[in-house]
């Protein structure tokens, strides 16, 4: 898997046809915590970019970044038995980008991918951009017809 990262992110926007800005900050925003507090916004804005690994194959679930993935409820999706939270090797096999830097978008063809519904508690969301310390701006519902994700009921934890 080739290594991806901003430029990837960038092309893929320019592709679509959509003019974003990507921000960059100076520290990690790796994290929802650190990534609220250099953006000035909720945890919950954080569009949290989560690979699963199903069985043998990845899946993608976007969640609020005050809500954790609830694995019975991604096995209910019928996508396999066994369902994990993939390893920074996981990560970067199957899409190329670090840990804390997986975007929702650009990443390879065939990973199904997922939003959950908390995100659509906020009129503005944060997804990472490609690397440790960017992001974009989106909504829930331009994120959904830029991912072509399903949204379903993923997550638990409060918000």
């Amino acid at each position: 898997m080739k290594a991806r990262g901003e430029r990837d992110v960038r092309d893929f926007f320019e592709a679509a046809g959509v003019g974003k800005e990507i921000r960059r900050f100076a520290e990690s925003t790796h994290n929802s915590e650190l990534a609220a507090r250099s953006l000035g916004v909720e945890v919950g804005q954080i569009a949290k970019t989560i690979l699963l690994m199903v069985d043998a194959s990845p899946l993608v679930v976007v969640v609020s970044g005050d809500r954790r993935v609830d694995m019975k409820k991604v096995r209910a999706l019928g996508h396999g038995k066994r369902v994990r939270l993939a390893g920074p090797e996981d990560v970067v096999a199957h899409t190329g980008f670090a840990v804390g830097a997986v975007a929702p978008v650009a990443l390879p063809t065939g990973i199904p991918v997922y939003l959950d519904g908390s995100l659509r508690r906020f009129e503005v969301i944060y997804p990472a951009a490609g690397e440790t310390n960017n992001m974009f701006a989106t909504t829930p519902e331009e994120l959904a017809a830029l991912t072509g994700g399903i949204e379903a009921d993923l997550s638990r934890g409060n918000g």
